[in-house]
């Protein structure tokens, strides 16, 4: 009993950290209704700025000083980056943030690698608090009692700050209706800017506290922002009580998960996670969100038309290019070519449901790698011929679609992208730990095509009919009433209803049909590289497919496609240098900016006002 309370003390004071970044969080989407990915990033920062600044301030004072000192400076890095990054974007189409927070984090990682190298940090003792205590025999450090004991005074400075100061009744009145707000004269952008300078602040001092138990390197930016969604998810966007009850939760059973269940760590709280959107779609202590509210790609658009004489040119003569390729170019701009493809293909399964559906996943990566994975376990284990394997590729991504999609499509917005997500964990969990099957971080390796699809330019030939006719499907269903009824369902539910449509089946539907079309993308690939590795279905695959479709263009059928190409070759390009993570950081933030609707979307309206011109000209 005494070793279990202890390992409770140990789980309350992780939770303190935990809290500190993941309230952050909850600020800065409650108000700002931003998507931060890099709030991981500021975490780092203040790992980072307060082991400098405890090793220049000495003593208790000096300790305690630099962490918050810490959070003052890593507040102020926020305020910066609110205004030059994410400031001219408001307007643009919701969830666009999140690409700009990607490109924040890596121009962070690049930049902390250039300031303090890659060697880990370890973090200083606090003074007067080294050793430990026991407590009911057990040994407890000292520090963790501190944690304890701080974290309840944390939560309450919050609470009053949000309930007893006019900052706060700003806060609570934009979490529920920031556009009153903005009618009633206040300021918003100030108010978007101090909010996300807090947010950041209190992710900075998250990170100093923790340094006496841990230290600082540079991947606890990517270690620590799984865990901070999941607890402002569990606990409800925007609750402050909420993210304090799922930090704890997280916490504790985290410690409890590595004492008695080691292999279940690596997704227990996604399986919280799952369990508590599945019972309470919107968080323990979360609201109801509103139709259109984040998760929506924006505002109705125009009608899509099929593409006129010009359009249809332009394809053409892009296809004719690609089908003469091969007698201009070498291998290496074959093999690239082969994958520009595959994460076209990859990306408008994606686009299918995102911008025709509203629909944003966090984990279509599962459906990517379990296509790959679902063919190579054929041929590896069974010796199935490449071409019999090849078409389980599309039908088991397309079932596993099904099971996840049955739970997922009633929510909506971050909660059904983030149940997508915990799904998309569970399957890597599988592959990862499933050795016996799945050869875990070995992956499996020799999966090659039938002798007759073994030179280069004939797979190139099939990966290009395979991955343009997948493409050009879609574009068709996009253009049927199914299309139309999934449009229209995106755009305004309850008139969808009220007309007849089944909303969420046809939902439902399309999130299958987008499954099978990134698992034919899984197959494609797989046969390509010949290997298949967990790392296909990791987060960060999932996290590429979303950043091409809104660096494409949302809102237009040909945006995954051409996000795709351009993520491609800028990514093959940059990687060669130094500090590729920078420079590739840079340039998706200035898209983003310049191009707020995207590449292609961008595109369209310059030609459009080029055309009017010349009419009005005429």
């Amino acid at each position: 009993m005494a070793f279990l309370f202890a390992q409770f003390l140990t789980g309350l004071a992780n939770a303190a950290a935990l809290f500190l970044v993941a309230s952050g969080l909850s600020l800065i989407f409650g108000v700002t209704r931003i998507v931060n990915f890099a709030h991981g990033s500021f975490y780092m920062l203040g790992a980072f700025i307060g082991i400098y600044l405890m090793e220049i301030l000495p003593g208790a004072v000096g300790f305690w000083g630099a962490i918050l000192l810490t959070g003052i400076a890593v507040g102020l890095i926020g305020a910066f980056v609110e205004m030059v990054v994410l400031r001219p974007i408001y307007r643009a189409p919701e969830l666009f943030q999140l690409v700009a927070t990607f490109g924040v984090i890596l121009v962070i990682q690049d930049l902390a690698l250039m300031i303090w190298g890659a060697e880990d940090r370890l973090g200083p003792r606090a003074p007067g608090l080294r050793g430990v205590w026991r407590i009911f025999g057990e040994p407890v450090p000292k520090y963790d009692i501190i944690l304890i004991a701080i974290t309840p005074f944390i939560l309450f400075a919050l609470w009053y700050l949000i309930t007893k100061t006019r900052l706060g009744v700003l806060v609570r009145a934009a979490t529920q209706d920031r556009e009153m707000v903005g009618a009633l004269g206040v300021n918003q952008a100030w108010l978007f800017t101090g909010v996300f300078a807090l947010g950041s602040a209190l992710a900075g001092w998250g990170g100093a506290l923790q340094l006496p138990k841990g230290g600082a390197d540079l991947l606890m930016d990517f270690n620590i922002i799984g865990a901070v969604f999941v607890v402002v998810v569990i606990g409800g966007m925007g609750s402050l009580p909420g993210a304090f009850i799922a930090s704890v939760l997280i916490s504790v059973l985290n410690v409890f998960g590595v004492t008695y269940l080691p292999q279940s760590t690596l997704v227990l709280m996604f399986v919280v996670m799952a369990v508590v959107l599945i019972i309470r779609p919107y968080g323990l202590l979360g609201r109801e969100e509103v139709a259109g509210e984040h998760g929506q790609v924006g505002a109705p658009e125009t009608p899509i038309r099929p593409y006129g004489p010009m359009g249809q040119a332009l394809i053409a003569a892009l296809l004719l290019g690609l089908a003469l390729l091969p007698l201009f170019v070498d291998q290496f701009m074959l093999i690239l070519t082969i994958d520009m493809v595959i994460f076209a293909l990859f990306a408008a399964s994606l686009h299918f449901i995102l911008g025709s559906g509203g629909l944003v996943s966090f984990g279509h990566a599962a459906f990517f790698g379990g296509g790959a994975y679902a063919a190579a376990l054929l041929v590896f284990h069974t010796d199935t011929p490449m071409e019999l394997a090849f078409l389980f590729a599309p039908l088991a991504a397309g079932l596993l679609a099904l099971g996840i999609g049955w739970f997922c499509i009633r929510l909506t917005g971050v909660y059904f992208a983030m149940l997508t997500l915990a799904f998309s964990q569970l399957v890597w969990s599988l592959a990862f730990q499933w050795r016996a099957v799945t050869r875990g971080d070995d992956g499996l390796v020799n999966i090659w095509p039938s002798e007759w699809l073994s030179g280069t330019e004939t797979y190139y030939y099939f990966a290009l009919i395979l991955g343009v006719g997948g493409i050009l499907f879609l574009r068709h269903v996009i253009h049927s009433p199914f299309g139309y009824a999934l449009r229209a369902g995106r755009d305004s539910p309850r008139q969808a209803e009220a007309t007849g449509i089944d909303v969420k089946r046809v939902q439902f539907v399309a999130f299958a049909l987008a499954g099978a079309m990134a698992g034919l993308a899984g197959g494609i690939f797989v046969f390509a590289k010949g290997s298949v590795f967990p790392t296909e279905l990791e987060i960060a695959k999932s996290f590429d497919a979303l950043i091409v479709v809104f660096l494409g263009g949302v809102k237009t059928l040909a945006g995954g496609v051409v996000g795709a190409g351009f993520m491609t070759v800028v990514e093959d390009w940059l990687t060669r240098l130094e500090y590729w993570r920078l420079l590739l950081g840079l340039v998706i933030i200035a898209v983003v900016i310049v191009m707020p609707e995207g590449i292609v979307g961008t595109l369209r309206t310059l030609w459009r006002r080029i055309r009017n011109t010349d009419e009005e000209t005429v």
